[in-house]
């Protein structure tokens, strides 16, 4: 008998499946140019938007930025965005168990750690509760990140009071660079189950879509004495986006997620007698 959260993902195979996909599994997209075969001069001239917020070289940026790329994350065999994040030097990324990372710099870290600012393609991901991120909610599949601009230092004047220790800003791939079928199946001892697809196609010349849905179950953590903690964790999840070129200086991009997760954890509540 099939358990709830294999038939969920069925139900989503079978709403997506009117959609062109051809399912080659590992098919890879389009190749980048690999990095190490560039120059320091050819390396410097990198474009990052984060540290001004406008497109610069790295060479002009008066502050200490690192860039992970597409390539890095491949080659690292990363499989979520805190593990890509061990790239950068000078960062500290924690994982506490299996569904919770503490991920800070230039300060204290730990799991409500709040002045660090976090950003996708620009946009703030923090969580009311605590001005931080919960970093089991930021499921981007990592295929289709473009790259990762990661500042180390105060950037408060320019995005906010969250900036206080350093920026981290997600940038996804636009639609146009996605107008393929790609699916992915994964086992293993701790990802029990991973499955992901994305279709991509373009409407007329100036506008492009993607749609993808991923599943992932992901097993409790085993401690020093061979005992299972509580943290077995499972996410469902789908999105979409749109990128219209309005113009040759302008583009309006549409884009909707929705996600569903179980997460284990443990709390411990201490009472007093009297």
């Amino acid at each position: 008998m099939l358990s709830n959260k294999q038939i969920i993902f069925i139900k989503v195979i079978c709403l997506l499946s009117f959609l062109p996909i051809l399912c080659f599994l590992g098919k890879a997209y389009g190749q980048e140019p690999d990095l190490s075969d560039l120059s320091i001069p050819e390396l410097m001239e990198l474009e990052v938007v984060t540290a001004s917020r406008k497109s610069v070289k790295v060479s002009d940026v008066s502050a200490a930025i690192s860039v992970i790329t597409a390539d890095d994350i491949r080659n690292a065999g990363a499989r979520t965005v805190p593990e890509a994040l061990r790239l950068v030097p000078g960062l500290q990324v924690a994982r506490i168990d299996a569904n919770k990372w503490a991920i800070s710099c230039r300060g204290f870290n730990g799991v409500f750690a709040n002045k660090l600012l976090v950003l996708i393609n620009g946009r703030s991901v923090y969580t009311p509760l605590f001005s931080g991120v919960f970093w089991d909610s930021q499921n981007i599949p990592l295929n289709e990140i473009d790259r990762i601009e990661v500042i180390r230092g105060p950037g408060a004047s320019l995005w906010g009071s969250n900036a206080v220790n350093g920026i981290i800003n997600i940038i996804t791939r636009s639609a146009a660079e996605t107008t393929d079928e790609y699916a992915s199946i994964g086992s293993g001892t701790e990802n029990t189950f991973i499955g992901y697809m994305r279709h991509g196609s373009s409407i007329t010349e100036n506008l492009h879509y993607r749609v993808y849905g991923r599943y992932f179950d992901h097993d409790n953590f085993v401690d020093s004495l061979n005992s299972e903690t509580n943290g077995a964790w499972d996410m469902l999840s789908a999105g979409f986006r749109m990128d219209w070129e309005a113009t040759n200086n302008a583009l309006i991009t549409f884009q909707g997620d929705i996600y569903h997760e179980n997460l284990g954890q443990m709390s411990r509540i201490i009472q007093s007698a009297g």
